[in-house]
């Protein structure tokens, strides 16, 4: 969870994040929506990959990431958790 946390404290890496909602992008055209060297952008997508926030997937010579929402929505729920603020269990007693 550490890993995870850690590749989402980067406001770059929560940019790409938002940008792979849409659906899967080329590297390329994530690189191209930032003003930074593309070894920079190579090292926000290992983080994210290392986090298992997105997944490659090769397209000819084109690598395109794909958003892992598991772990998005695995994260979320841990927080929700954590502030107290979860969706609490349907309660079984109540008549229906």
């Amino acid at each position: 969870m550490n890993t995870l946390f850690k590749a989402l404290s980067h406001p770059v890496r929560r940019r790409i994040i938002e940008m792979l909602r849409k659906g899967p992008l080329a590297s390329g055209d994530i690189a191209s929506a930032f003003d930074m060297s593309w070894p920079s952008i190579t090292g926000h997508l290992n983080a994210l990959k290392a986090a298992g926030l997105v997944s490659p997937e090769r397209d000819g010579a084109t690598i395109r990431y794909r958003l892992e929402i598991s772990v998005v929505e695995e994260a979320v729920a841990f927080l929700l958790d954590m502030t107290g603020t979860a969706p609490s269990a349907p309660d079984d007693t109540e008549p229906t």
